[in-house]
Formats: structure tokens, C-alpha cells, sequence
């Protein structure tokens, strides 16, 4: 194997911002001063420019005049967007990774449900967040493998929800959550897009009311 070449500048920048724009470590509003971004990363102001560039580009910052970059603060309209795109997405992953999931496939997500089960049994609600995107991104990987499942990714990356705002720390959300994952699970098991694509679209649809509450 070749050696992994180094890091650059502006990809270090850019990797840290992002982990902290979908930490919420820097929130919705926060502007960025690409001066003050430098000094605290210990780099030149030219590779902050090119990252947030980039974040521009990703739709998590926004360039106003005199006011510089600012990190997007999601309304009540756009968070209606993303959940009703993102519903789309996953709601065809599904469908279509009912014709295309394998016995593998299915232990793997079988296994996973099993542990997020177990996790709320257990009232380890930390880190079912994590899980149920592994859940998803999963089936629309199996769906869709040439870029359907990259798609869905970059949905979900361009709306960051910090790990303390998580639907899924709430046990009786946690409960409605996974009961729709099984529905899924059943409806990829039995081979029906139809459904799957159904509980999915309404799953997902139904975080974005839950998150609007």
C-alpha cells in the first residue's frame, strides 16, 4: 500500500470546523472570523478561507455582506425540507434494497437492532443517535451502492444535530423509534419495497414532526 499522504492545511481546517458545526460546538448564528479561526488552529489565514469555502459549498456556512461567513441556523422551514427530502431519499433506499439485501446483510442489521434493543432495555440512550444513522445509511447503501447512499449522507450532513439534541434520548421516542425499525427489518426480510419504502418515508417524516414539537 502507498503512504497516505499528508493532511493539508485547509483539509485539517475544514475537518475541524465540520466536527464542530455537527457537534453544535460552534451553534446555528455563530459567525466565523477566518482571523480568529487561524490563530485558534494555528494556521494562515489563506487554508481558513479555502475550508470555509468549502463549508459554503456543503450549505452549512452562509457569506452575508459586512458580516462575513456565519454558520446556517436551520428554521422551522428548512428542517421541514430537509426531513421531507431526506424521507424521499431513504424512503427509495429502502425500496430498492428490498430487491437487492442478502442473509448478510440482514444479520448485520438484525444484529444492530438487537444492540440498539439492548441499549434501551439497558436505558443507555447515549448513543442509539449514532446507531439509527448506521441503521439507515446502511439500507440505503444496500439500495442504492453507486450513490444513493453517498446521496443520503450528504443530506444528513448538511443539517448537523448535536448529540445532546437527540429524538432518541427520549425513551418513549427511543421505543416508537425502533418499533419502526422492525416494521422496516420485516418489510426487507419479505422482500416488499412497497412497504418498506411506506414505514420508511413515515418514519423518517415522523422524526421531522417530533423534532418541529
Amino acid at each position: 500500500m502507498p503512504p497516505t499522504p499528508p493532511m493539508s492545511k485547509a483539509d485539517y481546517v475544514y475537518s475541524v470546523l465540520l466536527d464542530d458545526i455537527r457537534s453544535a460546538r460552534i451553534p446555528g448564528g455563530t459567525a466565523l472570523r477566518a482571523a480568529a479561526v487561524a490563530e485558534r488552529l494555528g494556521v494562515s489565514v489563506t487554508p481558513v478561507r479555502e475550508a470555509l469555502r468549502r463549508l459554503e459549498k456543503d450549505r452549512l456556512i452562509s457569506y452575508e455582506p459586512h458580516h462575513g461567513a456565519t454558520v446556517i441556523d436551520m428554521g422551522a422551514d428548512a428542517l421541514e425540507e430537509f426531513y421531507g427530502v431526506r424521507a424521499v431519499v431513504e424512503g427509495l433506499g429502502a425500496r430498492l434494497a428490498a430487491g437487492r439485501i442478502t442473509p448478510e446483510h440482514l444479520v448485520g442489521l438484525d444484529a444492530l437492532h438487537a444492540e440498539m434493543v439492548a441499549d434501551l432495555g439497558a436505558g443507555a440512550l447515549a448513543g442509539l443517535g449514532e446507531k439509527s444513522r448506521a441503521f439507515h445509511l446502511s439500507i440505503a447503501d444496500i439500495g442504492g451502492p453507486a450513490f444513493l447512499g453517498q446521496h443520503a449522507r450528504a443530506i444528513r450532513n448538511s443539517v448537523p444535530v448535536p448529540a445532546a439534541a437527540s429524538l432518541w434520548l427520549d425513551p418513549v421516542q427511543a421505543r416508537a423509534n425502533l418499533d419502526a425499525h422492525e416494521h422496516i427489518l420485516a418489510a426487507l426480510r419479505a422482500a416488499d419495497g412497497d412497504l418498506a419504502e411506506k414505514i420508511m418515508i413515515d418514519h423518517v417524516r415522523q422524526a421531522g414532526v417530533s423534532r418541529a414539537s
